[in-house]
Parts: C-alpha cells; structure tokens; sequence
C-alpha cells in the first residue's frame, strides 16, 4: 500500500484524480492538503471538502497556503475560463460545506504525517508547489522521511501552456517550486511532456459514467465545461493532467523516463521555465552542480493510462 497525502486545488482535473487516489487498491489517501490556483483557497478547501462529503473519502482535509513563497510576487488571476467561477466547471456548489477541517496548516499537517510515518508517505503534488516548500523550510529534515513525492507540473521538451515556456503550476509559485526541486528527495516531475498528450474522450468518460455510480456520474458533469475549454486543443476531450500523476505511484512502469537535476527560472521572460540538466551530460560548472537527480517523465503509454483510470473510478 502506498500511503498518499494529496496535495490538491480542486480544480476538475484534481476531482478526477482525488477519485483515483480513493478507489485505488493499492492506495491508502491519509490526508487531503489544499492549495490556491485553480481557484482562491477559499474555494478550493470548499471543493475538496464537497468532494470528501459526495464520495465518502475519509482522509482528514487540511488548509494550505493562499500566497506566494515569496509574497511581493503579483498574483495572478484564477483560470475560470479552465474549471469554471467555482473551480469545479460550474456545477452545483453549496458556498460552505459542514465539515470539520484539521486544524493544522497544510505544511504542517504535511510535517506531522512524514513524522508520524517515516520511510512511508509520498506527496503527490498536483496544484502550486507553496505547502511543501514551506514544510521543507519548517522542517528540512523530513526530506529524509518522505518516501517520494510526485509532482504533476513542469515541460521539458514541449512548450507550456500559461507561456511558450512554463506550466501553469510551476508558474504559479517559481520560488516554491525550485525549493521543491533541489531539496534532497526523490521527485518525480509528471509535467505537460507526458500530460499534454494523454486526452480522455467525452465519450469515453461518459460510457464510464453510464456504467459507474454516483461518483463517477458527478465527475462526468462536472468535467464538461473543463471539456468545452480543450476544444482548442482536443478533440472533443480533455487532457488528463493530475491523474496522470496518480497513476505514476501505482504503474511507473507505464511511463518513460530520464534522470537529472531540475532548476525553475524565477522572474524574467522565462518566469516558471523548468530546465532540467540530464544526467552524463557534461557542462561547464553552473547552478545544476551538486543538486539531487529527480526524475523527469518523458514518454507515456497513454491509453493504458486511461484505461487504468477508468478500472478504477469503476470499483466501488
């Protein structure tokens, strides 16, 4: 069993994904940390708390940070045109949900846990990086107690999609983001390489909410305004970035790989730009030396990666 903290700013994609990390068999969700991005943190702790009370999940959910690392940086409007004014494509929302939040502060909670279980967590990271960054500067040393940590975030050789060059969650939080990448531990960094070209169809997601529950019924609904939005680039679906993380913890090997260590560009023309410094690769000194080798996903075999998800938001 793969003990999970997920760390999450629901966000349509991320409700998918929450789905996947509850029904999974081979993952035991021991917390709900989350973060400002695809909406404020207001609403993102409302929507993960929704989606907690709808699917039953009984992780305790904690509230994460709703600024910048560094906060003189300008915030940056929230992507409503992506997940809708609610976050979760404009389905029905209650403005509170009567559940009880864990009183700790996400990096905290985050703290906490790592020490509770040390060797045993892996911190699946999906929205801006700023909670773990500010665990690790709480407490550097749970970086050795962290079993692995999967980040959905970053593009190495495909452009971004909030610049030429950066992804929207790396971009959010540069400064946060590169604390998480040099830190000594083991990141996996699932970014648009990978993401970008793993599409579910409208039709393939509705076939599954035809023949699943409740649950998967409401994903469905609520993933359609996130599918009109890819109209752009998809045809007819949606790329299925978050959950594609959540499937690196249980079937790496559906995945291709390359190891080196990763820096973010913070501030300028390439502001959230992440680079990565392959390793055998030889250059003369510079800001890669002596970092961590991470793990950067390059290839996918996507399909079997839909189907995954799809046998899992099936079991009930």
């Amino acid at each position: 069993m793969h003990k999970v903290i997920y760390d999450t700013d629901p966000g349509v994609d991320d409700a998918m994904a929450l789905l996947f990390l509850h029904r999974h068999p081979d993952i035991d969700l021991i917390g709900i940390t989350t973060i400002f991005g695809n909406a404020s943190i207001k609403a993102t702790t409302r929507n993960a708390l929704f989606l907690k009370r709808e699917w039953n999940i009984p992780a305790p959910v904690a509230k994460g940070a709703s600024i910048t690392i560094d906060p003189s940086r300008e915030e940056i409007g929230w992507p409503t045109l992506v997940h809708g004014d609610n976050g979760l494509g404009n389905i029905e929302v209650p403005e509170t949900v009567d559940l009880p939040l864990d009183p700790r502060p996400a990096y905290r909670f985050i703290i906490d846990t790592v020490r509770a279980n040390p060797g045993e967590v892996t911190l699946v990271a999906v929205g801006r990086m700023t909670n773990l960054a500010l665990a690790l500067k709480e407490d550097p040393e749970i970086a050795k107690l962290v079993k692995a940590v999967v980040i959905m975030g970053g593009n190495f050789y495909v452009p971004g999609n909030v610049s030429p060059v950066a992804e929207a969650n790396i971009h959010g939080d540069p400064e946060a983001a590169d604390i998480v990448l040099t830190a000594p531990w083991e990141v996996t960094v699932v970014g648009l390489d990978v993401t970008s070209i793993t599409t579910m169809s409208r039709s393939y997601l509705a076939a599954a909410a035809a023949k699943g529950d409740k649950a998967v019924k409401m994903l469905n609904d609520l993933s359609q305004f996130y599918i009109d939005f890819y109209m752009h680039a998809v045809d007819d679906g949606m790329m299925v970035h978050d959950s594609c993380a959540c499937v690196y913890v249980v079937a790496p090997e559906l995945f291709t790989t390359i190891t080196g260590s990763v820096r973010v560009v913070c501030g300028g023309i390439a502001d959230g730009q992440t680079i990565v410094k392959p390793d055998g690769r030889r250059f003369p000194p510079g800001k890669w030396d002596g970092l961590p080798s991470q793990i950067v996903c390059t290839g996918v075999e996507s399909e079997k990666v839909n189907d995954l998800i799809r046998e899992t938001l099936l079991r009930v």
